[in-house]
């Protein structure tokens, strides 16, 4: 049975004085598991993995799993290196977790025929299904439909979290490997609009503050209640456009502070939002929580 489907929470990496705040991180966890997300993500970009150490890293892992109820975790392994990606997948399974999200190798900008290969080498060296992660705003490469076509064969290539912001050819995915692998949305503004092509749910930053929104989406659209569905749409559009006011994973991690969940820390080169900024998160959120229109 392929577990990618639903809401996956992109977990944020709490800090406090400069290290892993260890127990906001699990009480975060365990709040949302208790909110009927589907699984975990830690150590992707909303959880600021590249400013961790191999430890810390271990770490976050190991502190997920104790606190995700049972949930699948499919941590972030994913590098701009084949061999070192490789190292971190089985290092994943090691831990015990039950997945792993392999992004599309940046900065090198690959071909199409090197990802395939990429993906091909960590797929036979590795034992995790995989959730390949295909964000070309992130890492200046866009795998495109035949690519996922052709790597939709291997049996342990599971999902693909899809950030592209192109929903034709999120579209033209879905319909290339439905019934081979599964599709979840990589933008919480688009999760209804990909749903609506062929998706299944979402890897979610804003599932970290309204989890009830997201999951509200999807269990209306499932249900074939697509009134429900747009209104809960609708509510979910201006904290989403918050949440990206800056460059991710600040706005979230403002927000979890405004909440009273985690401090407002982080690792250099990231920073907190501007006083401005957080104005607006601030509104949203209240905006939010007065009418939530979950459906």
């Amino acid at each position: 049975m392929n577990f990618y489907t639903g809401l996956w929470i992109a977990v944020v990496t709490p800090f406090k004085n400069g290290q892993i705040d260890e127990a906001a991180l699990q009480n975060l966890v365990s709040d949302l598991a208790n909110r009927g997300v589907d699984g975990f993500v830690p150590l992707g970009t909303t959880g600021e993995a590249s400013c961790l150490s191999r430890d810390e890293r271990r770490r976050v892992i190991q502190l997920v799993l104790e606190s995700a109820k049972g949930l699948p975790v499919s941590p972030g392994c994913g590098t701009n290196a084949t061999e070192q990606t490789i190292e971190f997948v089985k290092e994943a399974k090691q831990l015990g977790a039950q997945g792993a999200m392999v992004i599309t190798p940046y900065y090198n900008k690959p071909t199409q025929e090197g990802l395939f290969q990429h993906y091909s080498a960590v797929h036979d060296a590795t034992e995790l299904p995989l959730l390949m992660y295909n964000v070309p705003g992130r890492t200046s490469v866009n795998m495109l439909p035949e690519t996922v076509e052709r790597l939709a064969d291997l049996k342990r290539i599971a999902s693909i979290k899809e950030a592209s912001g192109n929903l034709e050819q999120i579209s033209e995915v879905a319909a290339r490997v439905e019934g081979r692998m599964t599709v979840l949305s990589g933008d919480d503004g688009l999760t209804l609009p990909v749903m609506s092509v062929g998706g299944v749910g979402v890897v979610s930053v804003v599932g970290n503050v309204a989890p009830d929104l997201l999951k509200g989406i999807i269990k209306a659209y499932d249900r074939r209640d697509t009134h429900s569905a747009l209104l809960a749409h609708h509510t979910l559009a201006p904290i989403a456009k918050a949440m990206f006011l800056e460059t991710n994973p600040s706005p979230v991690k403002y927000a979890l502070h405004a909440l009273g969940k985690i401090a407002n820390e982080f690792r250099l080169p990231m920073v907190p939002v501007k006083k401005e900024t957080e104005g607006k998160i601030r509104a949203a959120i209240a905006a939010y929580l007065e009418n939530p229109n979950v459906a």
